[in-house]
């Protein structure tokens, strides 16, 4: 096998983290919309909770891609 064939799996199995990170995105957001829904009144309490959990989610799909591209490009 080339370097640069392995360079290219290696990067596209890298990118298996953002398919990850948009699954639990949606996830996240799909339970905090089912919960607001149910019970409105709890809704604000739980919006810092469901940023926090986007913004960790979303650096781990950022992390993915960070990786695929050192593996790309070195």
């Amino acid at each position: 096998m080339d370097a640069q064939a392995a360079k290219y799996i290696g990067a596209g199995i890298a990118c298996l983290g953002m398919a990850g990170a948009s699954i639990g995105l949606g996830t996240i957001f799909g339970n905090y919309l089912a919960g607001a829904l149910r019970n409105p009144s709890a809704a604000d309490g739980q919006f810092g909770r469901l940023i926090l959990g986007f913004a960790v989610t979303e650096a781990l799909g950022i992390f993915s891609l960070l990786v695929a591209l050192i593996v790309l490009f070195t």
